[in-house]
């Protein structure tokens, strides 16, 4: 029968042995597991021993809110602009300035990664035959979430603004929703700072 020596001191000429099958044996192989696996997963739960410094990368989840806020300059004139907002208090105020647009929007996820990558946003502004677009000021709401190391809930606008000495019948942009951080992020708990 094989056997485990478990402790030898050469001052005593003391041997211990015990086979592989006994509690002895089970004991010294708990022992060993308990001495080198919960500092290994220690370190991995907390990304490392005494970090000074750490950057990752995370995409967000940023989604369309489905809020809209549009102005259309007719002239140098005041009050010479056509206006329409998902926000019936300020369609109120308005008066005979608001115009309903025609809106098509979709959000594609062009690497099936569950995370939208792309807006694409289509606004028709029926006009009069008199009207002219000269300027165009359109501010669209986005929810922004990261959650994998800092959990940050905010709200996140695009700011499109384009004005021409010359009447325009179409306007196309593209744009990136960049997020230009100037303060740490909590690291624990939900951060909503900027979710106003």
């Amino acid at each position: 029968m094989a056997g485990v020596e478990l402790f030898s001191h050469p001052v005593l000429h003391a041997r211990y042995r015990a086979g592989l099958c006994s509690a002895a044996a089970l004991a010294l192989l708990i022992i060993a597991l308990l001495t080198y696996v919960p500092p290994l997963l220690l370190a991995y739960r907390s990304h490392g021993f005494w970090l000074k410094q750490n950057t990752y990368l995370e995409q967000p989840t940023v989604r369309f809110r489905y809020e809209v806020l549009f102005v259309a300059t007719l002239g140098s004139g005041p009050g010479s602009f056509l206006a329409w907002s998902t926000f019936p208090a300020f369609n109120r105020l308005q008066g005979e300035r608001l115009r309903v647009p025609l809106l098509l929007t979709r959000e594609e996820d062009k690497n099936q990664d569950g995370k939208v990558d792309q807006l694409h946003f289509k606004l028709e502004l029926p006009l009069q035959p008199t009207e002219h677009v000269v300027g165009v000021q359109l501010i669209l709401l986005f929810s922004y979430h990261l959650y994998r190391m800092s959990t940050l809930v905010m709200q996140s606008m695009a700011f499109l603004q384009f004005f021409s000495p010359v009447p325009g019948s179409q306007l196309y942009t593209n744009g990136d929703l960049k997020l230009n951080q100037r303060q740490l992020l909590r690291h624990c708990g939900l951060d909503t700072r900027y979710n106003v």
